[in-house]
């Protein structure tokens, strides 16, 4: 089962070519791009590591394809995301975000159980990538 965050998540993985479309997209809408990438795609993990900076003013797709193909040489493994950002509103919001290279091997998730207080069970997600030291959870 692979992991299923952001837009077209829930579609097969989008050909290089449906992402060069995509990335021209938000440029054609002014929105500044920008590539990150985290071997802990937990759902609460909104920090991932930033590749480079946010490309402000790219105009065509081409040249953020070309970092998203040196960021997959360097973390080829890990999950990488690209994200777009509008900030016509005197602050950047995000307007799309969508996985664009996976890790061979997904683990999952686990749900762990916790039984508290007064007959009370709570619930949370575990990655199984977790079990194994960040930058080695994918080899």
């Amino acid at each position: 089962m692979k992991v299923t965050q952001g837009a077209f998540s829930f579609l097969p993985d989008l050909t290089d070519e449906q992402i060069f479309k995509q990335v021209q997209y938000c440029i054609d809408n002014g929105w500044a791009v920008n590539i990150e990438f985290t071997d802990d795609p937990h759902p609460r993990n909104t920090y991932w590591d930033m590749w480079g900076h946010p490309m402000f003013d790219v105009e065509d797709a081409a040249g953020v394809l070309y970092e998203l193909n040196e960021c997959r040489k360097v973390y080829g493994e890990r999950y990488i995301k690209l994200s777009a950002f509008d900030a016509s509103h005197g602050w950047e919001s995000v307007k799309l975000s969508f996985i664009v290279n996976r890790p061979k091997s997904e683990p999952g998730f686990t749900v762990e159980r916790q039984e508290v207080g007064g007959r009370n069970i709570r619930y949370t997600t575990r990655s199984y990538a977790a079990d194994r030291p960040e930058g080695s959870r994918y080899s």
